[in-house]
């Protein structure tokens, strides 16, 4: 029997009973699916972890205080660096202190770093002041913010941060501690509504404190649930007089020379900050942390995840097979006679073998054409706040694997139904 006839006795027997065939396929089109958008969640998820530390640049530091070590802090301190990047900020310590002290960075230590000669691989930094529970409200219309930034012209550079409408502030509006604001788009938007350009030259109350719009930032999207349009960027000068106090510092962003000197970059900022701080590498009241090195644990992590999720699908995928493989069983005792019948006229036992194996393969092709199918389709739609990312890789596996599935669970009934003798297959009723 050529493969003609096979395929034309294996559609046969498929539609002989539509709807149970259908049940059929339903079983394998689900996990086809199921592996096709879960992966694609997975890639997507890891994309947009990736575009969001990719914003920041792959040469970027952020160093923060951590309560890990203590240390003296001879020659911290300092009151002011007229004429300096960092001039007019408040950056009081203790000149004499000697003893154990909080984990803290300071405006000194920012401008330390900004002003040394030892740090030839930095190529701008830029110190940063985060004030909390920050409320913006503007004619009437009133928005809780989600990061208020106090920091210094610097910054938008280092953050690779765009503005869209009007124009960033100076370092004389640093240095002069002026009142004026960058506005994320999410902030612009509940608060003058589409049209974002018209709140440019507008005053905005920040806790009851008026700060003037003078620039709207350009859109970086959002990642999951977190949306990094969210923000206000100003001064940290007038942000301390203001919102957050002359406290320590929430962390210095640094940006070095190129991505390959990251490295260099690093061992030259913590050089300076241990001289700084009496510490060493055993008891560092800081962290400097890179994007790359974040870039590379949130890849890794995310790899596994996807990982995770794509063997969860392939479970339903599984159980799909043995859905086929179970109606095989199921469809070769109700033709019992008829294999006898083909037998006894001849059909040899890989004619049998033929057939039903090509039976379940074409249970399973069907389901894998239309898993994938609705795979894609599901994958157009924003799930659990991530935007699926088709994996290639996914689509190919997933259909191969429900056709390999089709041959592995026909095979068995395939064989038992080449295994039975004529005689008592014609006899079976």
């Amino acid at each position: 029997m050529n493969l003609t006839e096979t395929g034309r006795f294996a559609w046969q027997g498929v539609t002989a009973n539509k709807t149970r065939s259908a049940l059929t396929t339903l079983g394998v089109l689900i996990g086809v699916a199921a592996v096709i958008i879960l992966v694609a969640v997975g890639t997507g998820s890891s994309r947009a972890v990736q575009d969001s530390i990719g914003a920041l640049g792959s040469n970027t530091l952020t160093i923060t205080a951590s309560a890990s070590g203590s240390g003296g802090f001879p020659g911290g301190g300092g009151g002011g660096f007229p004429g300096g990047p960092f001039a007019g900020a408040d950056t009081t310590t203790s000149q004499n202190a000697t003893s154990s002290r909080a984990a803290e960075l300071t405006m000194a230590d920012a401008e330390a770093l900004a002003t040394s000669d030892e740090a030839d691989h930095v190529l701008g930094l830029a110190p940063v002041v985060n004030a909390t529970s920050v409320t913006a409200t503007f004619e009437g219309a009133a928005h809780d913010v989600n990061t208020f930034t106090g920091t210094t012209p610097a910054y938008l550079a280092i953050d690779n941060t765009e503005v869209r409408y009007g124009s960033a502030f100076t370092d004389e509006d640093y240095t002069a501690h002026r009142r004026v604001a960058l506005l994320g788009q999410t902030v612009a938007e509940e608060l003058a509504g589409s049209d974002v350009s018209s709140i440019v030259g507008k005053m905005v109350s920040f806790n009851g404190f008026q700060f003037e719009v003078v620039g709207v930032l350009a859109e970086k999207g959002s990642t999951g649930p977190q949306d990094s349009d969210d923000r206000v960027i100003a001064p940290a000068t007038s942000v301390q007089d203001t919102l957050s106090g002359y406290g320590a510092l929430s962390s210095i962003s640094v940006k070095a020379t190129s991505a390959e000197d990251v490295s260099a970059a690093q061992n030259e900022v913590q050089a300076l900050l241990d001289a700084r701080h009496d510490v060493s590498s055993a008891n560092r009241d800081y962290s400097v942390t890179s994007a790359s090195s974040i870039l590379e644990a949130a890849t890794s992590s995310n790899e596994t995840f996807t990982v995770l999720l794509g063997a969860v699908a392939a479970i339903s995928l599984l159980v799909g097979g043995i859905g086929v493989m179970n109606i095989m069983l199921v469809t070769v005792t109700e033709r019992t006679r008829e294999i006898g019948i083909r037998k006894a006229v001849g059909a040899s036992r890989s004619d049998i073998i033929g057939q039903f194996l090509a039976e379940a393969v074409l249970l399973s092709l069907f389901g894998g054409v239309v898993g994938v199918a609705a795979g894609l389709i599901g994958s157009r739609f924003t799930i659990v706040g991530v935007q699926p990312v088709v994996a290639p890789y996914s689509v190919v596996l997933a259909f191969g694997v429900a056709i390999l599935i089709g041959l592995f669970f026909g095979l068995y009934p395939a064989n038992r139904a080449a295994a039975l003798r004529p005689i008592e297959a014609l006899r079976y009723e």
